[in-house]
């Protein structure tokens, strides 16, 4: 197709006494066109005629009355939606390939006759003035730890003006989180932003009942009042108001996507490992932006003197059960625990029961609300003795550490129903008191071999009574004299 271009080419040549044989060569176009475009002294787009009318039948045109009418009661629906109205109200009028043509009136219709679109409207950001975080998930990255999937959160600050950004792993987003990600970024940056700004976290804001709007917790406004930061959010429903932040997540997470993709596989052997791979991303993308942070920190407040501890404290009560209750969750420790209180310091990822100041028991941290976590360690003794309770007892289905476990109790149950419970407490408590994995491994051996997994013979197998020698380390004594000779020959002291 001739442009325009080629024709204003085409004329000046002509104007410069080029012969129209060469002319149109240099134009580009052969020369009964360029004749055509010399005797009409036009350009392509003055001679195009402009195209208004149909080149097939408007299959929505006799419909499209009752398409108006809808559109002007919600202009929020959806081309797909109506179409699907259509094709109740008159089966088999219409077929799939119109879509197309019903989403192009839609859009010619919002155009001319749709309401005002909501403004966005670019900001100009102070050095040194905001902080901006928030959580975001990193499930769609499908990062893997030893193999297993690995379910998480990334905690994101990010200075507006330098888009300096800092990242931490977090597991739900709770105040501990916050607290935890929010210091380490301001502690690595050395300096603090005047304002805080995030969105309607519940780890920072609640529902006022009076009002129905949201306001700042005592926790959070302690912390950043510890900081010397003022708090700011967005309004409810408008994420877009924490734009910066918003989408340096969606360029973080494309860009660990991409360096997955170079690197060849999503697995790390540890979470560290990991860590320490989003650390040195953090590092690499903020070295271009050194200058601009410079200019920031000398906007910035100093440091306070010391870190606030991000935990949080609850005294609890061992159960009878052998099981505390902390933030709606439940948790098993020890049997030797019961009837104690004690006191729960509470972090993002994991909780310490102290006792007397001693730190006893270590958990990790349940993501939600009513859950639990039950370690089958901590009451196998007792089941073992009582085992008429384990087949009703509430919280079953934690006392099989895997599946091969599974399966050889479904084994024992089908094959000697009498003891079933017995014969697999028994294996359990094996497990506790040797080596899970040994006796797991027999489990899926005698399974694959299709032979009763009875205590006895996984006893027999497993080989508890050969313990691993402890390795035995002898430390040389000294020679003293090899000193005296130093410090005679005037050597250091």
């Amino acid at each position: 197709m001739t442009q325009d271009q080629q024709v204003r080419r085409l004329m000046s040549l002509i104007k410069n006494g080029v012969p129209l044989s060469v002319a149109s060569a240099k134009a580009g176009m052969s020369e009964p066109t360029a004749r055509k475009y010399r005797k009409a002294g036009k350009l392509p787009s003055e001679l195009k005629q402009k195209h208004d009318w149909r080149s097939r039948p408007d299959p929505f045109g006799e419909v499209w009355p009752e398409i108006q009418a809808l559109l002007d009661r919600d202009s929020g629906l959806e081309a797909k939606t109506v179409f699907e109205e259509l094709e109740r109200r008159y089966p088999d009028r219409f077929f799939r390939g119109q879509l197309r043509t019903l989403q192009r009136r839609f859009r010619d219709w919002r155009v001319l006759h749709g309401p005002d679109r909501e403004v966005f409207f670019p900001q100009v950001y102070v050095p040194g003035q905001q902080g901006q975080s928030d959580f975001s998930e990193m499930n769609s990255v499908e990062i893997t730890i030893s193999g297993e999937s690995f379910r998480h959160l990334i905690y994101h600050f990010v200075l507006p003006y330098s888009n300096w950004e800092h990242v931490e792993i977090a597991y739900s987003e709770n105040f501990e989180a916050l607290s935890e990600g929010l210091q380490d970024a301001v502690w690595t940056l050395g300096a603090v932003p005047l304002v805080h700004r995030t969105d309607n976290l519940s780890a920072a804001t609640h529902e006022l009942i009076r009002t129905r709007g949201r306001g700042f917790t005592e926790r959070y406004v302690e912390l950043l009042s510890h900081y010397g930061m003022k708090p700011s959010k967005n309004h409810p429903g408008n994420a877009h108001e924490l734009g910066d932040v918003e989408q340096s997540h969606y360029r973080f997470k494309n860009a660990v996507d991409q360096r997955l993709r170079l690197r060849g596989n999503r697995d790390f052997a540890t979470i560290q490992d990991y860590r320490q791979f989003l650390k040195n991303m953090v590092q690499e993308r903020n070295h271009p932006r050194a200058e601009k942070l410079k200019q920031e920190l000398t906007h910035m407040r100093p440091l306070p003197a010391r870190r606030l501890d991000a935990s949080r404290e609850q005294m609890v009560n061992v159960t009878r059960t052998s099981m505390v209750h902390i933030l709606n969750n439940t948790y098993s420790v020890p049997s030797r625990l019961i009837h104690c209180r004690l006191k729960a310091r509470i972090y993002s990822d994991r909780i310490d029961l102290e006792y007397r100041g001693q730190v006893i028991e270590r958990l990790e941290r349940i993501r939600g609300q009513d859950k639990e976590k039950i370690d089958y360690r901590h009451v196998i003794r007792s089941l073992v003795r009582k085992p008429g309770a384990f087949r009703r007892f509430a919280y079953r289905e934690a006392l099989f550490p895997s599946l091969i476990f599974r399966k050889a109790y479904d084994v024992l149950v089908e094959r000697s129903t009498k003891w079933a419970d017995l014969e697999y407490l028994r294996i359990l408590h094996l497990a506790a008191t040797t080596l899970q994995c040994r006796v797991e491994q027999t489990l899926e051996k005698l399974l694959a071999e299709d032979e009763l997994p009875a205590y006895e013979t996984v006893k027999s197998l497993a080989a508890p009574g050969e313990m691993i020698p402890w390795p035995q380390i002898r430390i040389e004594e000294p020679d003293l004299a090899a000193y005296d000779q130093l410090l005679d020959a005037g050597g250091p002291a």
